[in-house]
């Protein structure tokens, strides 16, 4: 069993009004995250992997240090298929609901996640992610390196920012701050996430 690069949510020049063109999708999608694909099952062809889940993948290979290319590509499928869902255009601003109560109980206020989530994606040196995690019955902020996940973790994952140059030197070159202020204005799909939490 083959594994399957999933069809972007939205048309590649969908967020384009709101600050990433057509050509990052053509790269990010078309290119480092169909590598990720072919290189995941090229490593696990013929190995008892090859029938697992992705998210079994992720879990056997993150304990096993022979198996870090397995995990390193697998992660990432997984990782960029979860940021392509979080992403949605005309999104962005504060939640509404449940989940706008979930993060003022857990964070004070959503500006005070704001501040926090964008720390997290601002200093997480070299490339990575950050993460709204749900951890018990609150919500935390995380970040990881290279191609680590909460999933990894057995944490739950809620919403991601890749913060990978690649992940926005199209668009902003080599300003990170603006890349994450513009996610969190005008494209976070919080419907998303509130299904992530409700799930």
């Amino acid at each position: 069993m083959a594994f399957v690069q999933p069809p972007l949510p939205f048309a590649t020049d969908a967020l384009e009004p709101y600050g990433m063109k057509a050509e990052t999708f053509e790269y990010h999608y078309g290119k480092h995250h169909k590598a990720y694909v072919d290189n995941l099952n090229n490593l696990t062809k013929d190995t008892d992997l090859a029938d697992k889940s992705l998210e079994e993948v992720i879990q056997i290979s993150f304990k096993d240090s022979s198996k870090a290319g397995i995990f390193n590509n697998a992660a990432q499928v997984w990782n960029h298929t979860f940021f392509w869902n979080s992403l949605k255009a005309g999104g962005g601003g504060e939640p509404t609901g449940d989940l706008a109560a979930k993060i003022n109980s857990s964070f004070g206020s959503y500006e005070n996640f704001r501040k926090e989530f964008s720390n997290a994606a601002a200093t997480q040196f070299g490339s990575g992610w950050a993460w709204l995690i749900q951890d018990g019955d609150s919500l935390k902020v995380i970040k990881t390196p290279n191609a680590e996940n909460p999933l990894a973790y057995g944490q739950k994952a809620l919403l991601t920012l890749d913060v990978w140059e690649h992940a926005y030197y199209i668009d902003f070159r080599n300003a990170r701050p603006a890349f994450i202020n513009n996610f969190l204005d005008r494209l976070v799909n919080w419907d998303f996430v509130a299904q992530n939490l409700a799930a």
